[in-house]
C-alpha cells in the first residue's frame, strides 16, 4: 500500500547545482538499467529521472534497456555490478513479486541489492466495457458471484493479475472470476474494448485513453485517494472494497555493497531530481504520483511488498507464464 506524502525538502541551490559526493562520486558516466523494453511505464519514469540526475551531477546517465526473464536479467546485471554507485536499477513492484514466483532466481533481491528510493507510483483502475451491465463495483462483484466473468491481465503475476486476485477475494467471487492472461497490458485492454473479455484491473496509463473515449467504463481506482486525471472515478474504498488497494510503483536500487555515503548521495540526487517542475509536470501528466522516499522508508516498503505478494502468490497458486 502506498501512502501519499510530500517529497523531502532540499535547498534550492542543492537541487540546481552539480553535486559530487565525498570521494568525487560520480567520477564517470553512470548506467541506469531498465529491465523492460523502451517505451513502457518504468522506462518513461527512468528517463525523466536520468535526465535530471545527469544535470545534477554534470555526468552522463545512460539508460540501458535490458529486458527479459520477467525483469530479472536487468536486475541480476545490477546485483553483479561493481558496488561503486555507477550502476543503477530501475526496479518495480514486479521484482518484489518475483521473490515468490521465482524462488531459484540468480540473485536475492533484499540481500544483493539495496534500496535507494521509491520514486513514484501509479494506481490501477477496475474497468469494464462500455456495454457492460455492471454500472459500479458492487454490480461487477454481484455478476462475478452469479456468473462466469472473464478477467484479462497482462500476464501471470503482474500487478493487474494481482489486482484481479484482490478483487476475487473482496468480491467473494471464487471460481466465478476466470483469469485470462495476455502478454502485455495493451492486448488485454484491446480485447476488453472488443468485448472478448469482461473486465480488467489495468494500469492507469494503459486504460486512460479508452476511458476518456467512452470505450471503457472505469468503476474504481485502486488507491487511497482519487486520481487527478480521472477525479470522477471513486476509490475502491468509496466503492465498498477497502481491501482492493494496489499500486504499480517504481524505485531505484544499487548493489548492496555500495558504500553508505554513495547511496546517500544518489538518494539525495533523486530527491532533487523529483523537485524539478518540468519533471513533475511530465510525470504527473503520465499518471505518476511522485514520492521520493528516503532509503530507510523505501527499504521497509520493499520488504513489506515482498511479504504481501508472497502471501497472495502462495494462496492463489500463481505460477509464472
Amino acid at each position: 500500500m502506498i501512502h501519499r506524502r510530500g517529497l523531502l525538502a532540499l535547498p534550492a541551490a542543492l537541487a540546481a547545482a552539480p553535486v559530487l559526493a565525498q570521494g568525487g562520486f560520480p567520477d564517470r558516466p553512470l548506467r541506469y538499467i531498465v529491465p523492460f523494453p523502451p517505451g513502457g511505464l518504468t522506462d518513461i519514469m527512468a528517463r525523466l529521472v536520468a535526465e535530471r540526475l545527469a544535470a545534477h551531477w554534470d555526468r552522463p546517465v545512460v539508460v540501458e534497456n535490458r529486458a527479459g526473464g520477467n525483469a530479472m536479467i536487468g536486475a541480476e546485471a545490477v546485483a553483479r555490478a561493481a558496488p561503486d554507485g555507477h550502476t543503477l536499477l530501475a526496479m518495480t513492484m514486479t521484482h518484489t513479486v518475483n521473490v515468490a514466483l521465482f524462488p531459484n532466481a540468480p540473485y536475492d533481491l533484499l540481500r544483493d541489492l539495496a534500496a535507494v528510493s521509491v520514486i513514484g507510483s501509479l494506481p490501477l483502475v477496475v474497468c469494464v466495457g462500455a456495454e457492460s451491465p455492471a454500472r459500479d463495483l458492487a454490480g461487477l462483484a454481484a455478476m462475478a458471484r452469479t456468473q462466469r466473468v472473464s478477467a484479462a491481465s497482462s500476464g501471470n503475476g503482474t500487478p493487474p493479475h494481482l489486482g484481479l486476485e484482490l478483487f476475487r477475494r473482496a468480491a467473494a467471487a471464487g471460481e466465478g472470476l476466470l483469469h485470462v492472461p495476455y502478454r502485455g497490458g495493451a492486448p488485454a485492454v484491446t480485447d476488453l474494448v472488443a468485448g472478448h473479455v469482461q473486465m480488467v484491473v489495468g494500469n492507469l496509463p494503459e486504460v486512460l485513453a479508452q476511458i476518456r473515449a467512452g470505450r471503457l467504463r472505469a468503476l474504481a481506482v485502486t488507491a487511497e485517494r482519487r486520481h487527478g486525471l480521472i477525479p470522477e472515478v471513486p476509490t475502491t474504498a468509496e466503492a465498498g472494497m477497502p481491501a482492493l488497494v494496489i499500486g504499480n510503483w517504481t524505485g531505484m536500487m544499487v548493489p548492496a555493497a555500495t558504500p553508505a555515503p554513495v547511496r546517500g548521495a544518489i538518494a539525495g540526487a533523486v530527491q532533487a531530481a523529483l523537485r524539478d517542475q518540468g519533471l513533475r509536470a511530465r510525470a504527473e501528466d503520465g499518471g505518476f504520483e511522485l514520492l521520493g522516499w528516503d532509503e530507510q522508508r523505501s527499504a521497509r516498503f520493499m520488504q513489506d511488498e515482498v511479504r504481501r505478494w508472497a502471501a497472495l502468490v502462495t494462496e492463489a497458486g500463481i505460477r509464472p507464464d
